[in-house]
C-alpha cells in the first residue's frame, strides 16, 4: 500500500466520537478518529515497511502517527530519526506511548531515555520516563542498571510535586513499572510511594484517575503468576 492509501483508508474508519474521546485525552489535530482495531487491522497489510512506516508518522495525523509506531522496527532505526519522532510528538498518546514503545527496541534506548527526562520540554520528558519504565518491564534485572535505577526512584521522590504536570504522571508510573518488574529494586519502590503519596495531575476532561503507585504495584505483583517480564510494549 501506499501512503496514500494507508491514509485515505484509516480516513474510511474514522468517526466523530472516536475524535471527539482523542482530543479529550490530549490528542492534537489533525485527527482522523479510528479506532485502535482497526488500525491493527491496516497493521497486518502493511507489516515490515518500515519505509511506510516512518512516511506514516511524518504525515503528522495523529491515527497514522499511532499506525507507524505498530509497524516501525525501533531496532532499524536511527538515533537521530528517533530524536526526530520524539520531537515532533504532539500528542499525548504519541510522545507518552508510540515513542517509547519504538524507541525501546533500540541498543541505545537507555541512553536517550536518560537524556530525554533531563528535557525543559514537558513532552520530550514524559517520553524518557515512560521509556525508562517501559524497559525495566522487558529487561531481564541483570541486565539493568540497578544503580541508576535506584538513584532515580529518589529523585523521583524528590522532585515529582514540583514537576511539570504530565511528567508527574509518567514519574508515577516509573515508580509502579520498578516496583513492578525489578524484584531487587520493589522495596525501594515501595518505600518511596508511600513517601509521595498522593500525585495531583490533572487529567482534562476525561474520567481517569492516578494510579496510586503503592496499591497498583502491591495488586499487580499479587497476580497469579506474579508481575511477568513483558516481551513488547506495543499493543
Amino acid at each position: 500500500m501506499t501512503l496514500q492509501e494507508v491514509l485515505e483508508a484509516i480516513k474510511s474508519y474514522g468517526s466523530v466520537s472516536t475524535k471527539n474521546t482523542l482530543m479529550k485525552h490530549g490528542c492534537q489535530e489533525p485527527i482522523y478518529g479510528a479506532k485502535v482495531a482497526d488500525l491493527k487491522v491496516l497493521q497486518k497489510k502493511i507489516k515490515g515497511d518500515q519505509e511506510l512506516a516512518l512516511a506514516l508518522y511524518d504525515s503528522g495525523v495523529y491515527d497514522a502517527m499511532y499506525l507507524a509506531g505498530l509497524v516501525a522496527d525501533g531496532n532499524k532505526m536511527t538515533e537521530k530519526q528517533l530524536e526526530h519522532w520524539v520531537k515532533n510528538a504532539k500528542s499525548s498518546a504519541i510522545n507518552e506511548y508510540t515513542v517509547p514503545w519504538v524507541t525501546s527496541e533500540h541498543p541505545q534506548a537507555w541512553k536517550l531515555a536518560l537524556k530525554w527526562i533531563d528535557s525543559k520540554d514537558e513532552m520530550i520528558a514524559c517520553s524518557g520516563w515512560n521509556l525508562l519504565s517501559g524497559m525495566v518491564s522487558l529487561k531481564p534485572d541483570a541486565e539493568l542498571d540497578l544503580p541508576k535505577l535506584k538513584e532515580l526512584i529518589k529523585r523521583v521522590q524528590t522532585e515529582i510535586h514540583a514537576a511539570p504536570n504530565r511528567v508527574r504522571y509518567t514519574m508515577n508510573g516509573f515508580v509502579i513499572g520498578v516496583g513492578t518488574y525489578v524484584d531487587a529494586l520493589n522495596k525501594e519502590a515501595i518505600a518511596a510511594a508511600k513517601k509521595i503519596g498522593i500525585v495531583s495531575v490533572y487529567m482534562g476532561d476525561t474520567a481517569c484517575k492516578v494510579p496510586a503507585a503503592e496499591e497498583y504495584i502491591n495488586a499487580s505483583r499479587s497476580r497469579p503468576g506474579g508481575a511477568k517480564k513483558k516481551k513488547t510494549l506495543k499493543c
